[in-house]
């Protein structure tokens, strides 16, 4: 077996390990074992386990970025079509858990080279935003905001057991940021997520009915 081929076979091992087990389990016996290769192969051909850890990181991101980086060319307008790209990234994150845990630790994330092509995709749906005059930041700033939101996002909700997991949550922390970013009304405040009125008390329902006549005010 050449050396692409048993490097390939290292890394779909380690992919496997990391998928079953999580991180603890992709160690660099049984990524040798699960490979067919010995031990001494892995350092031959990664420097370390931690060169091993970076080079899963990057087969992991170019697989993503891959798909993050097609348009979405139905979307109608350029804030729809970052909202398609942000939803690929929820969706992503929330499938691979353990890829995306990976790949987010410092060192990995900031020296892979598929991070920066990730960043160059969220640029440019940005750029776009900025081109349709909805910018009211610079894209350097807008890029940085839904960045971190963005991988906050994911790594909130990996945090929490499925079942107390908020669904809602990507969503209104993109509509918050979108606010920041194009200065348009926020869309997370929509009536349809706000408590049966019915329940609430006296004061809470006037708290509520202010709330709601100054977005009605905002929007006009």
């Amino acid at each position: 077996m050449g050396r692409d081929a048993t490097r390939a076979a290292i890394l779909d091992a380690a992919i496997a390990l990391l998928h079953e087990g999580g991180a603890r389990a992709m160690t660099t016996r049984a990524v040798a074992e699960r490979a067919g290769v010995q031990a001494p192969t892995i350092y031959r051909l990664f420097g370390d386990k931690g060169g091993l850890a970076e080079a899963v990181a990057e087969a992991a991101m170019e697989a993503y970025v891959a798909t993050k980086g097609t348009p979405d060319e139905t979307a109608p307008s350029p804030v729809d079509a970052l909202r398609a790209a942000w939803r690929r990234h929820i969706d992503f994150g929330l499938a691979h858990p353990e890829l995306y845990e990976l790949i987010s630790r410092p060192g990995i994330r900031e020296h892979a080279p598929a991070t920066a092509r990730g960043i160059e995709v969220l640029a440019g749906l940005v750029r776009a935003i900025a081109v349709a005059g909805q910018l009211v930041v610079g894209e350097r700033r807008a890029i940085e905001m839904l960045h971190t939101a963005g991988n906050g996002a994911v790594l909130t909700l990996l945090g929490q057991r499925p079942d107390d997991r908020d669904p809602g949550l990507p969503d209104a922390m993109l509509d918050a940021v979108l606010a920041a970013v194009t200065g348009q009304p926020s869309t997370a405040g929509d009536v349809r997520g706000l408590p049966d009125p019915g329940r609430l008390s006296v004061a809470e329902r006037a708290l509520l009915d202010e709330w709601l006549a100054r977005g009605t005010t905002a929007r006009s």
